[in-house]
């Protein structure tokens, strides 16, 4: 059994991230990028524990920490040189663009502790990310990414909202932000979703960076974006393993479809469904942590 060891971290913008480092001998290290929602990398621990030992019998350490999506919202303290100042964060207020200076502060920090070669491996909205983050800074450390489970938030908000009310709510997000009341909380978004108006905006607006996984527009034919589509991933070079779970739940009931369409607009990366696996790989992670092992070391 390897016992993760808590670290924290800088971010360029004076975030203090928190994190486990699971670490072997080897100068390899695996950076994970968890989902949005109430998500945190500190109740994941069987999970966590079955990549950490797999990877490590090929000496690869993992490090997993929360980004400032983590949890739906949470306060943290900033710090430029010697000013402090409490803001809040959390999905409710995330801008995904901002992953890149979370990812550049984890690779910064490893180094330090004297890692030498990186990999990224995201899940749910940490796929998306790493697309994000590839198209922005696309010299970067990263040796291979790991794709799981990408979603297509945007779709799957105006699937649930509706024509009407998605682009009513869209355009009043855009015209708070304009006037300076973005961080005010969405009432006619709650009980079922946490948003201020700032984080709705980046997470639904079909030509943000969020939509990286428009499926939504592609399978039911709905035009919503103006940019071109997929412009995110197909942009992706370096070698990538995509995974799915053939009964994720996200997927508008068609998983295969959804990887057909992946693999035709970047047809260099490799691709895997793994049978029964849903979203979150529940009952999957000792066979998933394996094919992601072997995918790195072959």
């Amino acid at each position: 059994m390897i016992n993760p060891e808590f670290v924290e971290f800088n971010t360029s913008d004076g975030l203090s991230l928190p994190g486990l480092l699971y670490k072997t001998t080897g100068e390899t290290a695996v950076i994970n990028l968890h989902g949005n929602g109430s998500s945190s990398v500190f109740y994941s621990g069987k999970k966590n524990q079955i990549f950490a030992e797999t990877l490590a019998k090929k000496d690869i350490s993992i490090f997993y920490f929360n980004n400032r999506g983590a949890h739906i919202i949470k306060r943290l303290t900033v710090k430029i040189g010697n000013k402090e100042k409490r803001e809040r964060f959390g999905m409710a207020y995330e801008k995904i663009k901002d992953c890149v200076k979370d990812i550049d502060g984890a690779v910064a920090y490893l180094k330090k502790r004297g890692y030498r070669k990186f990999y990224l491996m995201g899940h749910s909205t940490g796929a998306n990310k790493i697309c994000v983050y590839d198209f922005y800074k696309p010299k970067n450390v990263f040796e291979k990414y790991i794709i799981l489970s990408g979603g297509d938030d945007t779709g799957i908000y105006y699937d649930f909202l509706g024509k009407n009310k998605f682009w009513k709510i869209l355009l009043e997000s855009k015209r708070k932000i304009k006037t300076g009341h973005g961080g005010e909380i969405i009432k006619d978004l709650l009980p079922d979703f946490v948003f201020s108006y700032t984080g709705f905006f980046d997470i639904a607006n079909p030509d943000g960076d969020y939509n990286i996984f428009p499926f939504y527009e592609i399978l039911r034919k709905v035009s919503l974006s103006k940019k071109p589509l997929l412009r995110h991933f197909k942009s992706i070079k370096k070698p990538s393993l995509v995974i799915y779970g053939d009964k994720d739940e996200y997927c508008y009931g068609d998983v295969f479809k959804i990887v057909g369409i992946l693999s035709a607009h970047n047809p260099n990366l490799d691709y895997k469904i793994i049978k029964d696996a849903d979203h979150g790989y529940g009952g999957h992670w000792r066979e998933l942590a394996e094919t992601i092992t072997k995918w790195f070391c072959w």
